[in-house]
């Protein structure tokens, strides 16, 4: 535990100059183009090349110590931006370099992430393995409420060049924490050289594992709806705020938001989480239910600062106990492509919900919700009408299925009971799986 501890606070420095350069990036960006669709595709580079990548990272972090894919991708974010910095001195950048510069972190993302999220099942006990997942998620709180602020801060002190520079620092800081520790030798690595044949069935492997196992693939499923309905909440919660409401209204409330986070993550870390872990998904997967529905009751500043203080509270204790039981149950050599194909599907999901969120909104709720409108009765009523009363009904529709998807995967033995038919797995999992890629 010791090991990943130092670990952590490399990763959690190293998060927080990302999440620096990020926002300072993305104002910079905007204020040299004024243009909200080069801004969009900034956060398009940041998705999509790590979507793409992921599934064959996986397979190459499961063959390759993890350790040095953890420490090359720091080494590729950090050259990327001692590009950026250079391109800036010599008064050179201009954005479709930022566009570059964003797709290979993205990249390099899509390998460190996985590399990651497996490390802590080769370096946590499995008792502590909840633990050590929601102190991940504390790294995540603390640059989702420092970041902005202290970005904004530092452009107009020390300008995107300090900014860039202290990112910079942050990446060596967190390659030489790496350098410093040995990771425990996993002997279910390939040695085989990868071809291209070889590579495709090893992706798909690991996909055969999860759909041979039902418990697997219903967790999956069950978690993946809680993936969606946060990408959607991104999308909405800003344009539903400054519906009713100012600016600084709003950057109060997602302040309120990443302290739930914060303290939903130092929760699960102190306390570890219930012993069958599933049921801290069963129970806290309702609770982000319940909050969708609270901050879609009115147009309230305190309605919606209450519910997405909840809603983000419950999202670590969620993600810790799910990776917990996914560390525990799959076999170490396998863990890499598994959780690269998670990290994939979860951005998927949340690209999809980007693109539909709007449109659902505009095109097919809207029209709904005229003075005549068919939802005007019934939960039209129960919402009431106003400002924002689109997004309120998609808000209040989401916590909704949150909780009837909750109730019926309750109901599912082979869910409810994962943790206690579906044993600890080994190198004996790991050598079914490769014998049913090779056939």
């Amino acid at each position: 535990m010791r090991t990943f501890l130092f670990i952590w606070i490399g990763q959690v420095v190293s998060l927080l100059g990302s999440k620096l350069t990020e926002f300072a990036l993305g104002v910079w960006v905007y204020q040299q183009t004024e243009s909200l669709t080069q801004f969009a595709f900034v956060v398009l580079c940041m998705y999509l090349p790590n979507l793409l990548v992921s599934p064959f990272a996986g397979v190459i972090i499961d063959r390759w110590n993890r350790r040095w894919a953890m420490i090359l991708s720091d080494l590729a974010a950090g050259i990327s931006t001692l590009t950026v910095m250079g391109l800036l001195w010599t008064n050179s950048l201009q954005v479709w370099h930022i566009y570059l510069v964003v797709m290979v972190v993205s990249f390099a993302d899509a390998f460190q992430i996985p590399a990651y999220t497996a490390a802590i099942g080769q370096l946590v006990p499995k008792e502590h393995l909840s633990r050590a997942n929601g102190m991940v998620q504390i790294s995540k709180a603390i640059s989702k409420i420092a970041a902005p602020f202290v970005a904004g801060f530092l452009i107009e002190l020390v300008a995107l060049k300090g900014v860039l520079l202290i990112d910079f620092c942050t990446f060596t800081v967190a390659a030489f924490t790496l350098l410093l520790v040995r990771f425990p030798t996993l002997k279910t690595a390939s040695t085989h050289p990868i071809e291209s044949q070889r590579l495709w069935q090893e992706i798909v492997s690991g996909w055969h594992y999860i759909l041979a196992k039902p418990s697997l693939l219903g967790l999956t499923s069950y978690v993946a709806m809680t993936y969606f309905t946060m990408g959607m909440l991104e999308v909405l919660f800003w344009p539903f705020i400054l519906d009713f409401s100012s600016s600084a209204d709003l950057g109060r409330v997602l302040s309120i938001g990443g302290c739930g986070m914060l303290l939903g993550g130092l929760t699960i870390s102190i306390w570890g989480g219930p012993q069958r872990r599933i049921y801290g998904i069963f129970a806290f997967v309702p609770v982000q239910g319940m909050a969708l529905l609270l901050g879609s009751l009115d147009a309230s500043l305190y309605l919606a600062a209450l519910g997405i203080f909840a809603y983000l509270f419950a999202q670590p204790i969620i993600i810790s106990c799910n990776r917990a039981i996914w560390q525990s149950k799959i076999p170490l050599g396998l863990q890499g492509r598994i959780f690269a194909l998670q990290q994939a599907l979860e951005r998927s999901l949340s690209i999809l919900a980007y693109v539909i969120a709007g449109p659902l909104v505009e095109r097919v709720i809207s029209p709904l919700v005229v003075s005549d409108g068919f939802l005007t009765t019934g939960i039209g009523r129960l919402i009431g009408t106003g400002m924002g009363q689109e997004i309120r009904l998609l808000l209040f529709a989401m916590g909704s299925i949150l909780i009837f998807v909750t109730l019926v995967a309750c109901q599912l033995p082979q869910l409810r009971r994962i943790e206690a038919e579906l044993p600890d797995e080994g190198d004996a999992a790991l050598a079914m799986v490769k014998a049913r890629s090779t056939i």
